[in-house]
């Protein structure tokens, strides 16, 4: 194994001629670094101009001094879509240090079995904007996905993103300001926990999407965490999925199939704690043939939920819909579910068990919400728990 260390003195790296030469040093140890090497990174501010890049590696660490001590600034970037991109690799570990305002994404791995992100902080600087990148923290395509101690802030679609992978763990992370703090999408046995997502639009969703390589996920757990305070206005771009979000969401469970949710403190979401719906609350077409719109085998148990005595947002289709549909006033239930089924393939949808100040609602969503009913003795079951997820390596 062998260790490079990228060093500039403080009074050189403030020169851009030095800034340069730190971005062509760390690209050049990138590319011919050998597998098993570290690449340790100095503490500093250092501006890069285009993206980074690894490919092809095996068990390769990138090493910094500190979240807030390295830091990797893209604000100039004049090339590449990513911040930092991780391709068709195996054990990877990025850790310590902070990249900030990428033109796109902020760190993308793809296709990567076993890529870990411990003590990142990713984020865009100003304010939130529909110009910042998608996605601060972006693992897709990947397996043996480790985000441990994160911080992500100011992303236009998600913050912490796992998408199209299988065998996930986030944990002890951070996510504000951004359209959707921590999304798990067509993936498959995640664990998402001890974790805290405040001031989002949205704080959790567990989403399937139609038109995708990977069709459908599985067996998510979310629990442990602390989800607060969503309230802030989406500024998603329009056509985004995630553009459809309503401020003051907890926790979005979207086509959503075997997700267990429980121990999470759930506080003051203004529109709704956990929110269960199909695709169809969309208004999306459907041209995919082998995508199942349906939420189904949801079980929610053992969950603190609580909220201001307040409306639901007014803003939008989501806002018409509250003030027009569904009425609530300022009695909006903390556990909300369209009430669309499959009548092909009645399974399973939800179960809801022991969780406290619980409030409900089925809004009739597939019959014009005609027959709303709050009653839960219906839903009222213990469902199916899963395994802890296991990575193959760490």
């Amino acid at each position: 194994m062998r260790y490079f260390l990228i060093f500039l003195s403080c009074c050189i790296a403030c020169s851009s001629h030095a800034q340069q030469s730190m971005y062509k040093q760390l690209q050049t140890k990138m590319i011919e670094a050998a597998n098993g090497d570290t690449i340790t990174l100095p503490e500093g501010v250092f501006t890069m101009p285009g993206s980074l890049s690894l490919e092809g590696k095996e068990n390769i660490v990138i090493n910094g001094a500190g979240m807030g001590k390295t830091i990797l600034s893209f604000k100039n970037q004049v090339t590449g879509a990513e911040g930092i991109k991780i391709s068709n690799s195996k054990h990877i570990t990025l850790s310590n240090f902070t990249v900030q305002d990428a033109k796109g994404d902020c760190i993308k791995a793809q296709q990567v079995n076993g890529i870990s992100f411990k003590n990142i902080t990713t984020e865009w600087t100003g304010k939130p904007s529909s110009k910042n990148g998608g996605y601060a923290l972006y693992p897709v395509q990947c397996q043996n996905v480790l985000i441990d101690g994160c911080t992500a802030i100011g992303a236009s679609d998600a913050g912490i993103y796992v998408g199209q992978s299988k065998y996930i763990i986030v944990r002890n992370s951070k996510a504000y300001h951004n359209v959707a703090g921590i999304e798990i999408e067509n993936s498959s046995y995640a664990d998402v926990y001890d974790n805290e997502a405040w001031e989002n639009t949205g704080g959790i969703l567990v989403f399937d999407l139609p038109d995708l390589p990977v069709k459908t996920g599985t067996q998510a757990r979310v629990f442990n965490n602390n989800i607060h305070d969503n309230n802030h206005p989406n500024f998603a771009p329009k056509g985004n999925i995630v553009a459809k979000v309503p401020l003051g969401t907890g926790m979005l469970l979207l086509a959503a199939q075997q997700v267990e949710v429980f121990n999470n403190a759930i506080t003051n979401n203004r529109t709704g704690g956990v929110v269960i719906v199909s695709y169809f609350m969309t208004e999306n077409p459907i041209t995919d043939s082998l995508y199942n719109p349906y939420s189904h085998d949801i079980y929610i148990h053992d969950n603190t939920l609580t909220r201001k005595h307040q409306r639901a947002t007014m803003q939008g289709r989501i806002g018409k819909l509250y003030r027009f549909k569904l009425k609530f006033g300022k009695d909006v239930p903390l556990i909300m579910y369209d009430g669309i089924i499959d009548e092909h393939n009645k399974q399973s949808v939800i179960c809801l068990y022991n969780n406290k100040q619980q409030t409900f609602a089925n809004i009739d969503a597939g019959n014009n919400f005609k027959n709303k009913s709050r009653e839960t003795a219906a839903y009222e079951c213990k469902g199916k728990s899963y395994d802890p997820v296991k990575l193959e390596w760490q």
